[in-house]
This record gives structure tokens, C-alpha cells and sequence, in this order.
């Protein structure tokens, strides 16, 4: 997976869900489940950069402009992120222990802790009903990636990865950010205005050390391991 290749499927994506939205005016049937468990946690890694003026004011924009909309889930400034590789579903309460083979996890990720990872030329891409913001990552991130991956799947953690990533590609081709979840099959038509008009914005690049956390589906809630 080459810069290229990702600039592609970026520009793909968007092509594909501007041609859904041409043929589904409306929003759709509205979601009566959650993307993710709103409670519970999950293991992931990824890094956690300090947002830039032109993202905060990116962010600030959608929340002005979907604050009256209860089917949208605008990320929260304090939540952005980029995720590496998530490893399992929310599986575990706030306060509950991790399983005896965290061991395991944590010595595999020694080789990757606080490792710096630098995506640039930040966009908006959009699926039907979410906004992202994704970037490419620098070929050293994607070898690293694939590393833990593979190094992850060759352990304990090997089942809790796979259920994680069903029906998705392991690890996922996209490097991103869930700036919004909308709880219904499309994006209304505010928000299709609003990415239509700014998906040719370059944001600029993200550079953050990794960390191996328990998280909360848009990472407002935080626990880093101790690595």
C-alpha cells in the first residue's frame, strides 16, 4: 500500500459516495444501534497529535453546524486521533482488569512504543453516512504497521484482532479520523454541502508518538498501557 495507491482510494471513496448520495436524496433509514458500544472499551493504537488551527476550526464548523441534529456524533476536540491498528472490540468495562495475556501484548508493543508516526496532506474523505479525515502516512508508518500486525496475529491476541476487523481489510487501508458519525444510512444535505465545498482543502500534516490504550469508540476516553 503505496502513497499513490491510498491517494486513489481516497479519491474513489469520495467519487463513490457522491454517486450514492446523487441517487439517495434523503438521509434513509435511521440507525437503531449504536457504531460502537458508547460505554464500554477497547484496545487500540494509534497516537493522539495536538490539532492544528485549520483542524480545530474544521471541527468547530461541523459541531456549529450539526449542534441541532441528534443523529450526529461530531468527534470532540479532546478525542482526535488517528488509530494505528484497533485490536478488539469494546469488550471491557472502565475499571475492569485485563485479561493475564496483556503481558504478552505489552511485550510485543515494546518495539513499538512512543514511536513517532507522521501522516500528511490531511482531507476530507466521506462514506455514506461518516466524515473522515485521513492522510498519508510516511512509508516507515505503513512498514511498521504491517509489523505489529502481523506480530499481533501470530499471538494471543491473534482471535481478538480478527473479530475486530470482520468483514473489513487487516489492517484497514485507510489512515483516519471518524470526525463524524451520522445515525441513519446517508449524510443529510447541510453536511454533503459542507464536504462538497471543502473536500479539495489540504489541513496539513499530524505527527504524534504512538501509545497502546484502552479506549472508548472516538477516544475522549484514554488509558495508555503502561509501556
Amino acid at each position: 500500500m503505496n502513497s499513490e495507491h491510498l491517494q486513489k482510494m481516497y479519491i474513489s471513496a469520495n467519487e463513490n459516495t457522491i454517486a450514492m448520495w446523487l441517487k439517495n436524496a434523503g438521509i434513509g433509514k435511521a440507525r437503531e444501534e449504536n457504531y460502537y458500544d458508547p460505554l464500554k472499551l477497547a484496545l487500540a493504537a494509534g497516537i493522539k497529535p495536538p490539532v492544528s488551527g485549520s483542524v480545530s476550526h474544521l471541527i468547530e464548523e461541523l459541531k456549529r453546524l450539526t449542534q441541532d441534529d441528534p443523529l450526529a456524533d461530531t468527534l470532540p476536540t479532546q478525542g482526535f486521533h488517528f488509530t494505528f491498528l484497533p485490536l478488539t472490540l469494546p469488550l471491557y468495562n472502565v475499571n475492569e482488569p485485563l485479561p493475564e495475556k496483556m503481558e504478552q501484548l505489552t511485550n510485543i508493543w515494546t518495539e513499538f512504543h512512543a514511536k513517532k508516526i507522521v501522516l500528511k496532506d490531511l482531507r476530507l474523505v466521506a462514506l455514506p453516512s461518516q466524515l473522515l479525515l485521513a492522510g498519508i502516512p510516511e512509508p516507515a508508518a505503513i512498514d511498521l504497521r504491517q509489523s505489529f500486525c502481523e506480530k499481533v496475529l501470530d499471538s494471543h491476541w491473534k482471535k481478538e484482532l480478527l473479530m475486530r476487523h470482520t468483514g473489513s481489510p487487516l489492517p484497514a487501508p485507510f489512515w483516519h479520523s471518524t470526525l463524524l458519525r451520522y445515525s441513519a444510512a446517508f449524510l443529510p444535505v447541510t453536511v454533503r454541502q459542507f464536504f462538497i465545498e471543502r473536500q479539495g482543502l489540504n489541513f496539513g500534516n499530524v505527527a504524534g508518538e504512538l501509545i497502546l490504550a484502552k479506549v472508548n469508540y472516538n477516544w475522549t476516553k484514554c488509558y495508555p498501557s503502561k509501556s
